[in-house]
């Protein structure tokens, strides 16, 4: 195979099967990550400087800093170099020479400490780099230990296994700054979800509630500092071997299997004769190696080296004991580290809309048992956040940058459970989060796609799946030419707003050029996000229209349910009526779904709820839009009310990784109709709102326009003054409730005052 560059050719390693001592049927391979350039570490300098890159943090020939006395410096010193960056790698006096000759040789700059600190030879090496980022302004620091694009990187190597052998029950690993093993088990569990996880470590070092011992003659595993990449809770068992016992298994590895190899590769190989001595028949087990052994030619395989560390003295073990976990242990010893990190655990959620589930959804992480974080750059946005218990860390949640550098400090990987959101404009931030840090959720592509009606249309277009007439305008000029091929009346849209703003029906080329106009003018958002400034020019299908309620789980979709909608306030777009779930046949119900489904196969749409419009046509459903979230316009409420699923909790759940719960415990139906002025003026108060709480039925009578607000007509979401929740056993039974429960309520409008400036009414944001 040809390759343009060196780090090109990084990954796609070997998988080669080892011939050890197993019940009959077990199969043992190793995963030669040592056969990369310069060892495993490559895959993860790839992928964090080709991500720093892309995301603006490292620019072009910026000096690259990192820590690292082995692997981590030549990954780096390879693919930094290979870019045109300027490498400095800040190391200590246990380099070995010859990665000391070839991290010369590629033109980096070494900085080696003289003295360990309290925190070992880790610390000193710290003190020194931080110095180094203060002395080069415009430096990158990878920052291995810390920054989840290294565990990410071992996606990859996820799925070479995948490809090569499907199915996998164990998965042995070192573990060292928790990237490799951590990263790869994540990965490989979302198909694998049995999949059981053993560590390796060595003894002295402190990665598992173990004392530290910094003069641990062990590299490439083992560490004195928690790292934060490293998460526990995805490791099942952990081994420790020390100096000898890890020295000796490189030597056997290379006389027993002809791999060449270092103590960390050495260290696996001995894990998993035990692993597959015990493992049931059948069983397939990997190990990962991840270090040639030229780099321990003078240590690991010198036996001078092993004399002069009187390595001969220490005890070792020809199996390893079974302890309980916290036990110290001198020699190879293994214990079941599942269930026994206790660490709280935090749900982060990156902004929140204003009214609606938000608070709610604060509140209830904590009834789940999480601790809940909002990632805000404006808490005083939110009113009765106080009330929520939540934690508040303040960042700029429209940088995707302020966002990872806000989560990458302020937690450990092992601390975080989740990642979401209620709010329609942080979707597409939120999903790549959660492929960032490995999180539950749908790919990030995928949610960029359904929030940009742009790229869905695009998307549906290619996959067959009936939608309206469209074409796209990012200038005034082509509207004409637009409207003409979609054919009047037509929809003029943003292609990435909310809460149907600024969504028209036009039934003039001029209505529509105008309406064009105002959308490409907004440069922002209600949440100060640049806009797509991209106008989507639509058929207008004239037919009912339902929303389908979607909740995914590894790519397989369930239907909730499907709410009926009524919209009104042409030629404005806002939906004034719910009733979940609607009365339809079996048949249209199941074209509605059969529809919906279809969209969300061709978009790549494979975690938690989506809430899919739709308009159902004398020829079939036609999708509108696809909202990659739960549903909005307290439809979860009405979910809950009608068969007892609550939604909002599902969601939170399903971010966390807990198991979700959609069948429902109930049969009934229920509404909700929104307050709406029917002009425009001053509200000057409500009235009834005693009397329709007494109507048979009634759930919810709520007010949220204020006295003194200015009001109108409804042009959007955020131009409702309030709602009506019923319950009913039939949804004609619902229908009649809401008829007269709104029919009681009187809203008070009053003329605006002569001369005062027309303006519009304060707007809430999701």
């Amino acid at each position: 195979m040809i390759y343009g560059s060196m780090h090109e050719a990084i990954g796609r390693t070997p998988l080669v099967r080892l011939r050890l001592d197993a019940p009959s049927g077990v199969e043992v391979y190793a995963k030669l990550e040592l056969a990369n350039p310069f060892a495993m570490k490559d895959r993860v300098a790839r992928h964090i400087v080709l991500k720093a890159r892309s995301q603006g943090v490292l620019r072009p020939g910026a000096p690259i800093v990192e820590s690292s006395s082995g692997t981590m410096a030549l990954g780096i010193a390879l693919v930094g170099r290979a870019l045109g960056h300027e490498v400095h790698i800040v190391t200590d006096p246990r380099i070995d020479t010859v990665t000391r000759a070839k991290l010369r040789s590629l033109g980096c700059e070494l900085h080696v400490v003289s003295e360990m600190t309290a925190q070992g030879w880790q610390g000193a090496r710290l003190e020194r780099l931080d110095a180094l980022l203060r002395e080069l302004p415009g430096a990158f620091w990878p920052q291995q230990y810390s920054n989840p694009d290294n565990p990410g990187a071992y996606r990859e190597l996820a799925d070479e296994l995948r490809s090569d052998l499907g199915r996998i029950d164990t998965l042995v690993g070192a573990v060292g700054s928790g990237g490799s093993l951590c990263g790869s088990v994540r990965a490989l569990r979302r198909a694998l979800p049995d999949l059981w996880a053993v560590g390796v470590d060595c003894v002295g070092s402190a990665l598992f509630d173990q004392p530290d011992e910094p003069r641990r003659l062990q590299s490439g595993l083992g560490n004195s500092l928690q790292p934060k990449n490293l998460d526990r809770r995805v490791i099942d068992e952990v081994h420790w071997l020390n100096d000898r016992e890890a020295f000796e298994a490189s030597v056997a590895l290379a006389g027993e299997q002809q791999i060449f190899a270092g103590n960390t590769s050495g260290s696996v190989y001995r894990v998993l004769g035990d692993v597959a001595s015990r493992a049931r028949p059948g069983s397939r087990i990997v190990g990962i190696f991840p270090d040639r052994g030229d780099r321990y030619a003078d240590t690991v395989h010198d036996p001078d080296h092993w004399a002069a560390h009187r390595l001969g003295e220490l005890e070792a073990s020809p199996a390893p004991e079974a302890v309980d976990y916290g036990t110290p242990v001198r020699s190879w010893s293994r214990a079941v580290t599942k269930g026994s990190v206790d660490k709280d655990q935090h749900l982060l959620f990156v902004e929140s809309n204003t009214t609606g589930t938000g608070m709610t959804a604060l509140r209830s992480s904590a009834a789940l048992g999480f601790r809940p974080v909002l990632l805000t750059g404006d808490p005083d946005r939110y009113a009765g956040l106080g009330d929520t218990g939540c934690e508040i860390l303040r960042c700029e949640t429209n940088d995707a940058n302020a966002l990872r550098a806000a989560i990458q400090e302020r937690f450990t990987r092992e601390e975080i459970a989740g990642i979401t959101t209620t709010s329609d404009f942080y979707v597409p931030a939120v999903a790549d989060l959660a492929e960032w840090l490995g999180l539950p959720g749908s790919p990030a592509a995928a949610v960029t796609l359904c929030r940009n009606k742009a790229l869905l249309r695009a998307r549906l277009a290619e996959a067959g799946v009936a939608q309206p007439r469209f074409a796209l305008v990012t200038v005034p000029d082509d509207v004409a030419d637009a409207v003409a091929g979609v054919g009047l009346p037509c929809v003029v849209k943003p292609v990435d707003d909310s809460g149907s703003n600024n969504v028209l029906l036009c039934r003039t080329p001029e209505e529509a050029v105008g309406q064009a106009e105002l959308i490409l003018g907004i440069h922002t958002n209600v949440r100060g996000m640049p806009t797509a400034r991209t106008v989507l020019v639509e058929e207008f299908v004239d037919a009912p229209e339902f929303s389908v309620e979607v909740f995914s789980r590894e790519g397989v979709a369930e239907c909730v349910g499907v709410t009926a909608k009524r919209v009104g306030g042409a030629p404005h777009f806002v939906e004034n009526r719910h009733v979940f779930p609607a009365g339809l046949s079996a048949e249209d119900r199941d074209a509605l779904v059969g529809a919906v489904s279809a969209a969300l196969a061709a978009c790549g749409v494979e975690f938690g709820p989506t809430h899919t419009e739709v308009r159902l046509t004398p020829d079939g459903p036609v999708i509108i839009e696809i909202n990659p979230r739960l549903a909005g316009g307290m439809i979860p409420e009405l979910i809950r009310l009608a068969t007892g699923v609550d939604l909002l909790e599902q969601q939170l759940r399903a971010a966390a990784g807990l198991e979700t719960f959609l069948g429902p415990t109930r049969e009934g139906h229920a509404g909700i109709q929104f307050l709406i002025s029917g002009r425009k003026g001053v509200l000057t108060g409500v009235g009834g709102v005693p009397e329709a709480s007494r109507v048979a039925g009634v759930e919810e009578v709520r007010v949220t326009g204020r006295a003194g607000a200015r009001v109108r007509p409804a042009r959007n979401a955020y131009d409702r003054l309030g709602h009506v929740i019923v319950s009913g056993a039939t949804p004609a039974a619902v229908e009649r409730v809401l008829d007269t429960a709104v029919a009681a309520v009187r809203l008070e409008v009053a003329d605006e005052p002569t001369g005062d400036a027309a303006g519009s009414v304060p707007s809430a944001a999701r």
